[in-house]
């Protein structure tokens, strides 16, 4: 027998939403509808944060793991574009050291509102973005660690130079102060890695604006990606990264840091902050790896113009050290944590 609009009631979706529906109807009508204070209700951490933007109000995403009073440390994920699913890797080490921390999402991000307009694009709106959100999480210099990876380190950077005041410590992870130096180190050295008649065939695609072509691709996954950005054998990746990567907000790339890997264009293409580090007083933390695409010595470089710095080296990673020589990795950056939590301004690593 053909089935009805409302058949089959008990499973019927539609059916039991209407009956949803209508009973919230009749609760509202009768005055029966309980209205929950909404900071009763559990949400596994989970905290949307209003930002306010020149082209409006937004939504982004944050959450908590852990509790502790006295350190929290908040994730500043890489790209521009990149949501905090590839940092996942932190929940089997932080908590279990009593170490809160908090995922983010920018906005243009993961779960975050991502609205098309490129004017929100910006280092100078992103920084306020990130007041927003300290304020809103309730986070200080009692207890807030600032950690920041790749472009997340640049926002870090930026936004320490702003509101150090507000910092109980700060983590640059896999990033320089100087996108001229990214640039050098990319020619004088990444590019002489490659194979010649690899790098040629790169540098066609590159001419010809071919970046999304397979081909390309394939050849940036064989001779960059895999030696420069993640060691992992390419089919072993870290599922969180591959999920992160899949979900990529390329506009907000390319639009930042321009297409090319080897060449940095867009808004970011001048920027650099080399004569200002001299300026941050607070607890500064670098990490570097031997095979990452950002020049290590820089960042070694960089722990000794801060007033108060310390320098992590990976011998084993690349740009995700945090995967490809984690041990190393979390290791120095568990020990620079409790360091921090206990007083310490510098701390041998």
């Amino acid at each position: 027998m053909k089935q009805t609009f409302l058949s089959c009631k008990s499973g019927n979706p539609v059916y039991l939403s209407l009956l949803l529906l209508m009973a919230g109807i009749i609760a509202w009508h009768t005055g029966t509808a309980q209205q929950l204070p909404a900071a009763t209700i559990k949400t596994g951490g989970v905290q949307m944060v209003s930002i306010t933007t020149p082209k409006g109000n937004f939504n982004v995403w944050t959450k908590r793991v852990g509790n502790n009073p006295k350190i929290k440390v908040l994730l500043l994920a890489g790209g521009p574009g990149v949501s905090h699913e590839y940092l996942e890797c932190f929940e089997s080490f932080f908590p279990k050291e009593g170490i809160e921390f908090i995922y983010y999402d920018q906005l243009g991000c993961g779960y975050s509102d991502k609205p098309n307009d490129t004017a929100l694009y910006s280092l100078s709106r992103s920084v306020d973005e990130l007041e927003q959100v300290r304020k809103a999480l309730h986070l200080d210099k009692e207890n807030l660690i600032l950690w920041g990876h790749s472009w997340g380190g640049i926002l870090a950077m930026q936004y320490a130079l702003k509101y150090q005041s507000h910092l109980k410590a700060l983590i640059i992870s896999n990033m320089v102060s100087n996108m001229k130096v990214y640039n050098s180190y990319a020619s004088d050295v990444l590019e002489k890695q490659i194979p010649a008649s690899a790098l040629d065939s790169i540098r066609q695609y590159e001419t010809r604006g071919e970046f999304t072509n397979p081909a390309y691709e394939a050849l940036m996954f064989q001779h960059y990606f895999a030696q420069v950005v993640c060691r992992i054998p390419v089919p072993e990746w870290p599922e969180p990264f591959v999920r992160a990567f899949r979900g990529i907000n390329r506009e907000y790339g390319d639009y930042m840091v321009g297409p090319d890997q080897f060449v940095i264009s867009g808004q970011l293409a001048t920027w650099h902050v080399d004569d200002q580090l001299p300026q941050l007083t607070v607890p500064t933390l670098t990490i570097g790896a031997r095979y990452d695409y950002m020049n290590p010595g820089h960042m070694q470089w960089m722990a000794t113009q801060v007033k108060n710095g310390s320098f992590l080296y990976c011998p084993g990673g690349s740009h995700l050290c945090f995967y490809d020589d984690q041990k190393t990795y979390m290791d120095g950056l568990l020990k620079y944590i409790h360091g921090i939590a206990n007083g310490q301004k510098k701390v041998a690593l």
